[in-house]
């Protein structure tokens, strides 16, 4: 035997017993085993957990060069963390929620969760299409909230890295079946997350139909731009590029009526901050308990367009949501009450988060003069939202 070949067969050896990659900080985080990012610098995909009923759960993790990063898991597509650079180049995370699966198996509300069929609310919990009356489940006083009692909040998502040229991306899909949560048609729904490299989180909702439906999907993450955990929202400030608001009843649901904001405390079109008008002695501050509203946004509904800016003063983080659709709902957490604890032990009190739904407006079905959210068989639905970074010197 040569030295030359032994040499070889020692230096195989060698490298036969080097240890596996270590695995990322973010499989770390919660114990799973990460895969490689995938070819072309793709998001990483790792094991988040199991459903009660032992469905693996997934987690993807996109990545820029700038500093911010978004997890998204397979269960109710769901952004469970949202890291975004301050002033100072310090990363936070900005989005409300849990650190394991567990939080989100359990009862929530709706913490960066996909909500659907139909997000917000339906009066009654029914609606008539083609002269027939559909009745769903009553889950917020009288009404049907964000797609009944098993939304898409609380399915398994079926998901995979797509390939993205600004950025990095996971498209997620779920087929709803007819009849489910009382809806006619088999919808099938795919949301597409890009994390772009110039600090955008964009989603683009897709949905199709065999049959007549309705639909109004959009995503529920609450923001805090201080960092989760870090006091309520009233300090933001926030601009909302809207001249006229859908007033409502005291169970929620818009009358009808697109209300100018000049003279009310929903004028957003300067900037102002949350608190300042939030306690207002006003009828429709006191049925939502602070703002819980939606807003006609200017501009042409299916135009990706400038819609609201939020920023915060101490991080210097400011967040600016364009969006084609016609609404958007402004949530300041009035259900948050200190009983769920978030991230790292963190209590969530009140106020602690602010949603800003990109929608057609609630109860649309029932509301003729609302534009409409019937999707039809052989009709392609397509609808996008952007929320960008930044940060102010």
């Amino acid at each position: 035997m040569s030295l030359r070949f032994v040499m070889l067969r020692v230096v195989a050896a060698f490298f036969v017993c080097l240890p596996a990659p270590f695995t990322s900080t973010l499989g770390a985080r919660q114990g799973g085993a990460a895969s490689a990012p995938q070819a072309g610098g793709g998001p990483m995909k790792e094991p988040f957990g199991k459903t009660k009923d032992g469905r693996p759960i997934d987690r993807y993790t996109m990545k820029n060069a700038r500093g911010m990063e978004a997890d998204v898991i397979t269960w109710g597509a769901i952004v469970t963390r949202l890291i975004v650079p301050d002033r100072a180049g310090k990363s936070g995370d900005v989005a409300l929620g849990f650190d394991t699966l567990d939080g989100y198996l359990g009862t929530h509300p709706y913490f960066g969760a996909i909500v659907g069929r139909y997000g917000n609310r339906i009066a009654k919990g029914r609606f008539t299409l083609n002269g027939k009356t559909y009745t769903l489940a009553v889950n917020n006083g009288p009404n049907s909230l964000h797609g009944g009692l098993k939304g898409f909040d609380k399915q398994v998502w079926t998901a995979r890295s797509v390939s993205a040229a600004d950025g990095q991306a996971v498209e997620l899909t779920y087929v709803s079946k007819d009849g489910e949560e009382g809806y006619p048609g088999t919808l099938t729904a795919k949301v597409t997350y890009t994390l772009t490299n110039d600090n955008a989180l964009r989603i683009q909702y897709d949905l199709t139909t065999d049959a007549d439906t309705v639909a109004n999907v959009t995503n529920h993450s609450y923001f805090d731009l201080a960092g989760e955990g870090a006091g309520d929202i009233l300090s933001h400030e926030i601009t909302i590029d809207a001249d006229r608001f859908t007033p409502v009843d005291a169970t929620l649901i818009p009358t009808g009526e697109l209300r100018p904001v000049a003279g009310t405390p929903f004028d957003f079109r300067k900037p102002m901050t949350i608190g300042a008008r939030i306690n207002a002695e006003d009828e429709q501050i006191k049925y939502g308990k602070g703002y819980d509203h939606n807003f006609v946004l200017n501009g042409q509904p299916g135009t990706l367009r400038h819609a609201v800016r939020v920023s915060e003063k101490t991080s210097g983080r400011v967040m600016d949501v364009s969006t084609t659709e016609p609404g958007v709902q402004f949530y300041t957490g009035n259900f948050l009450d200190g009983t769920i604890k978030g991230k790292g032990g963190k209590v969530y009190n009140f106020r602690y988060g602010l949603c800003l739904e990109t929608q057609h407006f609630p109860n649309s079905p029932n509301s003729p003069s609302f534009p409409s959210t019937v999707i039809k068989p052989g009709q392609s639905y397509r609808s996008q939202t952007e929320y960008r970074f930044s940060a102010a010197k």
